[in-house]
């Protein structure tokens, strides 16, 4: 039995509907994932086997563990400038730099990961050293000298000249040569430099270990660089900083008193175009996990607020900024343009609805329309019938059209007022109808005649 077109458009419309409310459900359940779902970042870090390094393997870990809303995936780069090279080719979303390196125009500050210091010393004289000259106790007696430099950085190369420029000495006057940690031991035994340099954080366990091997048999003498306000003055990049007395133990104490030098820092640094949400999220993670890392990685105790000010050396980014200001936007701060344009679409929505459902029921009111006008027309035939089978045809098409109206109805094609106006119209064909088969009931009147007298 093939279904009627009024059902047909029923089960068409119950199919549109059910469909735009999976669509919404759908659409509420993407909003929701892709709010909620933990954000990506790609952190370049280097050289490899670092303290960096390994201070980024536990921030990650901890931000995993945390089941936070920023993971962290790293690229392990070269160096400090290998991290700014994938930060500005948009291999790394965020980077740890050395802030005295030429900063990518991309790059805006998040954090300061550590802050670094210049240290200088004169390893004392062995037995058998016959080098000449005065001892040396300033930088200004550094010249025609030769400095050795730990590690191979050329960004410590540029900081040393950096140093001797404000005191007018000639670089290139100098023998600067650089090494490892491990060469280290070999250049104080041939007796191949007057002056070491490192620069690290002042907890370096390699600054210190260096400065033990070298001032064996001695005490080290520490130049201090008097000029640091006005080298930070000429370079932004660099601060004016202390060395504290006994900071790299010994006995007695190395340096055995405050030493003047100039600082500068490794940053993490973040691409302008990061959302300012994802920057404050990862923010704020950074500082929550920090003191749980503590323990395992001192360094991270190293861990900073970046400078907000708009004069600062390296901008900070918005999101940073509103987490060290105190001004992190709330879920409704910063969704609430698209709730307001969501609930405006839902309205709007709720309208083309409203005007669809409408137009998919007009061939219903049209239908009813009809059949109401149809059942206006069977009470003048039920009154001029002459059979009960007529009238019986006529009560059953009756009750489809009952049945149709009480469809349209249900599905709201028809309103309450149409529905009792077809009341009215169906009490009074029930009224002709039952009028009517009375009087077909009734026999037919026979007149008496009256009988005429009987003549005796």
């Amino acid at each position: 039995m093939t279904p009627t077109p009024v059902r047909s458009r029923r089960r068409k419309a119950v199919f549109i509907i059910l469909a735009a409310v999976l669509a919404g459900i759908g659409a509420l359940l993407s909003g929701y994932y892709f709010t909620m779902r933990p954000v990506p970042l790609r952190i370049a870090v280097g050289p490899p086997s670092s303290d960096d390094v390994r201070v980024v393997q536990a921030l990650a870990q901890a931000f995993s563990r945390d089941n936070t809303g920023v993971r962290l995936k790293l690229v392990v780069a070269d160096g400090a400038l290998g991290s700014a090279n994938a930060l500005a080719t948009g291999k790394a979303d965020l980077a740890v730099i050395r802030g005295d390196l030429q900063v990518p125009k991309e790059a805006q500050a998040v954090a300061v990961l550590r802050k670094n210091v210049a240290v200088l010393w004169v390893p004392p004289r062995a037995k058998g050293d016959r080098r000449k000259g005065a001892k040396i106790t300033k930088i200004a007696q550094i010249a025609d000298k030769r400095i050795g430099i730990i590690g191979r950085t050329q960004a410590n190369v540029n900081l040393l000249k950096v140093v001797l420029q404000q005191y007018g000495i000639d670089a290139s006057k100098l023998d600067i040569v650089q090494f490892s940690t491990t060469e280290l031991a070999d250049a104080i035994k041939d007796h191949k430099v007057d002056v070491f340099m490192a620069a690290g954080p002042i907890n370096s366990k390699i600054t210190a270990d260096a400065i033990a091997e070298s001032s064996r048999g001695g005490t080290p003498a520490f130049l201090a660089i008097d000029a640091a306000e006005a080298i930070a003055q000429n370079h932004p990049m660099y601060e004016s900083a202390e060395i504290p007395a006994g900071a790299f133990g010994g006995s007695p104490p190395r340096p055995d008193e405050e030493v003047k030098t100039i600082s500068f820092a490794h940053h993490i640094v973040a691409r302008k175009s990061l959302p300012e949400s994802t920057v404050s999220s990862f923010t704020k993670q950074l500082f929550a996990v920090r003191q749980s890392l503590m323990n395992d990685f001192p360094l991270a105790a190293k861990i900073e607020t970046p400078d907000t000010d708009k004069d600062a050396a390296i901008p900070a980014h918005p999101g940073a900024a509103a987490f060290v200001d105190g001004e992190e936007k709330t879920f409704l701060d910063r969704y609430s343009d698209y709730i307001w344009w969501s609930l405006m679409a839902v309205s709007a929505l709720g309208s083309v609805g409203a005007w669809l459902a409408s137009y998919l029921r007009k061939d219903e009111r049209n239908t009813n329309s009809t059949l109401r006008e149809r059942l206006l027309d069977m009470i003048a035939a039920a009154r001029k019938s002459d059979t009960m089978d007529e009238l019986d045809a006529l009560q059953a098409e009756a009750d489809d059209i009952l049945r149709d109206t009480l469809t349209c109805f249900e599905n709201g094609a028809i309103e309450e007022g149409t529905l009792t106006a077809f009341n009215i119209a169906l009490e009074q064909f029930h009224n002709a109808v039952a009028d009517r088969k009375a009087l077909l009931l009734t026999p037919p009147f026979t007149p008496v005649r009256p009988q005429r007298p009987q003549v005796v």
